[in-house]
């Protein structure tokens, strides 16, 4: 509970809390800003870190390409509404991804329901926020898979969770650095390819994944859709 409570205070020293309504959320702020809306108060996050945004660039980048290619649905970043019901938080998390089926729930100014897919990337001061207040609020919002990856010094791990039966998570173990998604058919991801110096091209990695005759088949494909 004490390393709980040094989290949060530490984020507090990070972040810019005001009491607003939704209502003034939605209409007084930069539509740029990366910010939430949580129990009556807006937070305005610092700006992410460079390893942060290189992480996030890649996961979009990688997940775009895959989700495309088998028309599985869409990857979204923040800033990005979530807000799973009326009376909900209005979360921004790092990337979301919308299964096809539930693409409607996707208007111009925001995801309107949970998503299928939810990846969080930790800064320094959003680790109790990701690991605690998130966790349970997606948990019970009934995200259906969160991936959470930590790339701080003397850190670098990658936490995955499924909803069990019952509606809760249970952690998903990564056999041989190798996690494989429930919601991405055939999708697999090599964590150790996240803590690189230098992160792996998004088109290098999704033909590893896929193989070479698939990633045959997706560069044809791009071809003919840049002819017609």
């Amino acid at each position: 509970m004490e390393a709980v409570k040094a989290f949060k205070q530490q984020a507090e020293r990070q972040e810019r809390r005001t009491p607003m309504r939704y209502e003034q959320f939605l209409t007084e702020l930069d539509e740029d800003a990366h910010a939430e809306w949580v129990d009556g108060e807006t937070i305005i996050f610092m700006p992410p870190n460079r390893k942060h945004q290189a992480l996030v660039s890649f996961l979009i980048a990688l997940l775009r390409t895959f989700a495309e290619f088998f028309q599985l649905g869409e990857v979204l970043a923040a800033p990005f509404e979530m807000k799973v019901s009326p009376d909900s938080n209005g979360r921004e998390p790092d990337i979301l991804f919308i299964a096809r089926g539930n693409l409607t729930r996707i208007t111009d100014q925001k995801l309107e329901g949970p998503a299928d897919l939810l990846i969080e990337i930790i800064s320094p001061e959003s680790a109790a926020r990701d690991r605690s207040d998130k966790f349970y609020e997606y948990q019970d919002a009934g995200i259906r898979e969160y991936w959470l990856f930590d790339p701080r010094p003397r850190r670098k791990r990658a936490d995955f969770w499924v909803l069990d039966d019952n509606g809760l998570y249970r952690p998903i173990p990564i056999d041989n650095d190798i996690y494989r998604s429930t919601i991405l058919p055939n999708f697999w991801l090599n964590v150790n390819w996240l803590w690189q110096d230098e992160l792996p091209d998004p088109l290098s990695t999704f033909a590893r994944i896929v193989g070479p005759d698939t990633l045959i088949a997706f560069l044809q494909r791009m071809k003919e859709d840049n002819l017609g």
